[in-house]
């Protein structure tokens, strides 16, 4: 088995652990802070991975260059705005079908990596992509009144437009983080890997921190009273970026973000165990298109 499939899985896994947590910490402070801490208390792991790997197993650490520093920048903005739309969709009452186009990031990933890398993918992950993402919009609008038709008619409604937009720019960051990694050019992809991540992760934080200091102060307040969540945060999902970066040096974005979508299986599955909620056959749908569009990916990549 290929590294990055596992490495993708795990990543994958621990994104979905995030996720649960930064939505409760929805409920204790604003969109903007609920988006800071996944970055300014991942920050200090993603520093601690470069200082482990470089001083505890003797990896040197790249040297930058400029065209790293550019998709570094071009990522990481991205990303933010990712976030913040997404965690934005929790807002509304009804948000299930923003979620489910902003789970169009693999195609959006295959299509800004051709445009900004070259890199094409063949016939089978891009029939992978289309059956995963159809799979992961079964399942994200089985409990509203919903219809192939006004699933269709719907992508021009408030909810689907913020969703494509926080799909386009997590793809945009998806590209960027890979082209990021392999601008360093070794010594070795987990290095890069590392690198990227902290280098990404420290300037996301200086940005946000600029930014609540200048329009939002109050919301520093709130983080800090939540800080102990917000470790757990930090934590989890410098861990869960760490794997993504790790797993995009190795394969193409496009690819790494069609697997990913097994993190709604995860998803699904928590439900069931821990709430005990029962399913529907849309459900039950959605979950088999989305290991019929893994396993097509696996098969033909």
């Amino acid at each position: 088995m290929e590294l990055w499939i596992p490495v993708t899985l795990a990543a994958a896994f621990l994104q979905n652990v995030r996720s649960a947590l930064q939505k409760h910490l929805r409920n204790v402070m604003g969109t903007t802070g609920a988006t800071f801490v996944r970055f300014g208390f991942g920050a200090p792991f993603a520093l601690a991975f470069v200082a482990l790997l470089h001083l505890g197993a003797g990896y040197p650490i790249p040297a930058p260059n400029r065209e790293f520093a550019l998709w570094c920048a071009v990522g990481g903005v991205s990303q933010i705005a990712a976030t913040f739309l997404l965690i934005h969709l929790f807002s509304y009452r009804n948000f299930a079908v923003g979620t489910a186009y902003s789970r169009t990031e693999p195609a959006q990933a295959a299509l800004f990596g051709l445009l900004f890398l070259g890199e094409s993918v063949s016939a089978g992950v891009l029939a992978a992509i289309a059956i995963s993402v159809l799979g992961v919009m079964l399942i994200s609008v089985a409990h509203v009144a919903f219809s192939g038709r006004t699933l269709v008619t719907s992508v021009f409604g408030r909810n689907a437009l913020i969703g494509l937009a926080s799909g386009t720019a997590f793809g945009v960051s998806a590209v960027a983080y890979r082209a990021a990694s392999l601008a360093l050019a070794g010594p070795d992809a987990l290095m890069q890997a590392a690198t990227t991540l902290a280098v990404v992760i420290v300037f996301q934080t200086v940005l946000m921190s600029g930014w609540m200091a200048w329009r939002d102060r109050s919301e520093i307040g709130r983080i800090a009273r939540a800080w102990k969540p917000s470790l757990l945060v930090g934590l989890v999902g410098a861990t869960a970026s760490f794997g993504w970066f790790f797993a995009m040096t190795l394969q193409q974005a496009a690819v790494v973000k069609s697997l990913a979508q097994i993190e709604m299986l995860f998803t699904f599955l928590s439900t069931i165990y821990f709430f005990k909620e029962r399913i529907n056959r849309l459900e039950i749908a959605g979950c088999v298109l989305i290991v019929c569009g893994i396993l097509t990916l696996l098969a033909f990549r």
